[in-house]
């Protein structure tokens, strides 16, 4: 494990390279949803590309993983429901296309998980190096959780809050459009409490993770 009081600059620029995997991927997969559900808005917009040039948001992408902070934004994928193809309900387009950023951050997650458990079976001495394809591997399992978590949460403007509102009865509605009145405050409240709500669930996760590796080992 890294000591994160005393990495060096040179090792907060290395993390920049899952950070921005992970927001790219994340925007991307709203980016490609949103086309198989027939609107081409951020497609139009050269959105719909694994291409981190163009996603990247400069404080969101850059200056929080160089302070360390293991969560950031990418600029937000446009989605136009009244683009949708016929037969697609707004609201289910709204949920999928919503859903399917912490998704790809999941199945990322997953994905890298996989391959540290094959590099450990197969080449563990690539995971001796302190900064080599053991901790890069592991930063992406780290981020794409956190990434998947805290996007849930269902504050505006976060993924989590347009799968509520796709899924909310509508008796329950005045009380939702309420919350989503003073979205702002709360809003700042999550991204200061954000670590601490989905510490729990993000600790039972990368544990689940972890032993998927030891049991390839």
């Amino acid at each position: 494990m890294l000591d994160f009081e005393h990495i060096n600059l040179a090792q907060r620029v290395m993390m920049l390279i899952p950070m921005l995997l992970s927001l790219t991927v994340h925007e991307w997969a709203h980016a490609w949803s949103a086309y198989r559900l027939g609107d081409d808005t951020a497609a139009m917009q050269g959105r719909l590309t694994l291409n981190p040039v163009a996603h990247i948001d400069p404080i969101g992408s850059f200056v929080l993983p160089l302070l360390l902070v293991p969560f950031g934004w990418a600029k937000p994928v446009p989605v136009n429901p009244a683009r949708f193809r016929r037969g697609v309900n707004m609201s289910t387009g709204m949920i999928i296309t919503a859903a399917a950023g912490p998704a790809a951050n999941v199945v990322l997650a997953v994905l890298s998980a996989v391959a540290f458990g094959c590099v450990a079976h197969f080449a563990p001495d690539l995971l001796l190096k302190p900064l080599g394809v053991g901790t890069l591997l592991k930063w992406l399992v780290g981020m794409n959780v956190t990434l998947a978590l805290f996007n849930m949460i269902p504050v505006p403007p976060l993924d989590g809050s347009r799968v509520v509102d796709g899924l909310i009865p509508y008796s329950w509605r005045p009380q939702w459009e309420a919350i989503v009145r003073v979205s702002p405050l709360l809003f700042i409240a999550v991204w200061y409490f954000g670590g601490s709500i989905i510490a729990g669930p993000s600790n039972y996760v990368q544990g689940l993770l972890d032993r998927m590796i030891v049991a390839m080992i």
